[in-house]
């Protein structure tokens, strides 16, 4: 399963959770950001390659839907709920990332 994190400049919470289930049994990480000044912008190769998408704000739904609505039709689009007040790799925003995810991954 190809897995996409999403959240706004692709610094923080979507590179965590990509280095946090990159070693999942059965799934591929990437992350981008939605923001103008994301260091990985969505586009629309890595959305056409993701299987889940996981945001991680409804805001960044509405960018993402608003900006790519016809290339996320048959996509499933999870909002995860966590707020941007995390360091990269805090262990807070691992536990969080870790509570919140493995219910949408195989395995």
């Amino acid at each position: 399963m190809n897995v996409l994190f999403i959240c706004g400049k692709n610094r923080l919470r979507s590179p965590t959770a990509e280095q946090v289930f990159a070693n999942w049994p059965g799934v591929e990480t990437a992350s981008a950001g939605v923001g103008n000044d994301a260091d990985m912008p969505v586009d629309v190769e890595v959305l056409q390659w993701a299987e889940l998408i996981c945001v991680m704000e409804p805001a960044h739904r509405l960018k993402l839907t608003a900006r790519f609505k016809a290339h996320l039709a048959n996509k499933r689009i999870v909002c995860l709920d966590i707020p941007d007040d995390f360091a990269f790799m805090a262990p807070e925003l691992v536990q969080l990332l870790q509570a919140k995810v493995p219910r949408y991954l195989p395995g």
